[in-house]
């Protein structure tokens, strides 16, 4: 099933990219597809039900053990994401800047159906910060608040006018077998550029810290990406300023 699901995707994504798998490489399609989506298997996701409130809310392991999936059964984002680093980036999410109120609470992602909570430390419980956080996720539903205001800024990541076949066929691929697959797991890669052979990608949500992150980066997309498209020499991660200082006061 899996290796039907992967032809059928690798003809969507163009002639190239199908000539490309006639090819002598190292890594056969569905190598390729595997080492991406390797991961442990999780339990089932756990269910939460106020029932006076009539609201379902799912819980999912990541791979991140300091990262946890909530899924409110109710649409989050539509179709993209984001990703909230610490209070002040919350500004334009009122959903957000409630759950950073929760004790422990490190770091906020919203994807299109789910919410990724990052804990600070894995000295704290989950048992311990869940009610809060199935509390605050179902009072703001039934506020009819939006999830985040005008001011959000948009990530343009899609294909554009200045785009060269090369990174047409980048952002394709990201957006059409990687992203969604990262997605699965609470996180989310997104594109911030192509230079002397080197795609440049930022890593979000349950990935940003998860101790898998570099395997999953090199192992499971580069290999990915090099398969399909020859131009790809390597892959590496874009840090923003504040993961910058956070990474050295973690250190100190």
């Amino acid at each position: 099933m899996a290796a039907a699901r992967w032809v059928g995707a690798a003809a969507g994504l163009g002639s190239r990219f199908c000539r490309m798998m006639v090819k002598d490489h190292n890594l056969t399609p569905q190598q390729c597809f595997h080492r991406l989506v390797q991961r442990k298997p999780f339990l089932p996701p756990a269910v939460w039900h106020n029932a006076v409130r009539g609201m379902f809310i799912q819980t999912q392991d990541t791979p991140n053990p300091n990262s946890l999936k909530f899924i409110p059964g109710k649409e989050v984002l539509e179709s993209r994401t984001m990703e909230f680093s610490n209070p002040a980036a919350a500004f334009c999410s009122p959903l957000a800047r409630q759950l950073f109120k929760i004790e422990g609470v490190k770091s906020v992602f919203f994807g299109p159906d789910f919410i990724t909570i990052t804990k600070e430390s894995e000295d704290l419980d989950w048992n311990l910060l869940k009610p809060d956080i199935y509390a605050t996720i179902m009072d703001f539903f039934a506020s009819g608040l939006p999830v985040v205001t005008d001011e959000a800024p948009r990530a343009d990541t899609g294909a554009s006018e200045d785009d060269d076949e090369v990174v047409l066929m980048i952002k394709e691929l990201l957006d059409t077998r990687i992203r969604p697959t990262v997605q699965e797991d609470g996180g989310d890669v997104i594109y911030k550029g192509f230079e002397d052979g080197i795609v440049q990608l930022k890593l979000q949500g349950s990935c940003t810290s998860c101790p898998s992150s570099i395997i999953t980066l090199k192992n499971g997309i580069q290999n990915m990406l090099q398969f399909y498209i020859p131009e790809v020499e390597g892959v590496e991660q874009v840090v923003d300023d504040d993961d910058d200082v956070e990474k050295e006061a973690n250190s100190t």
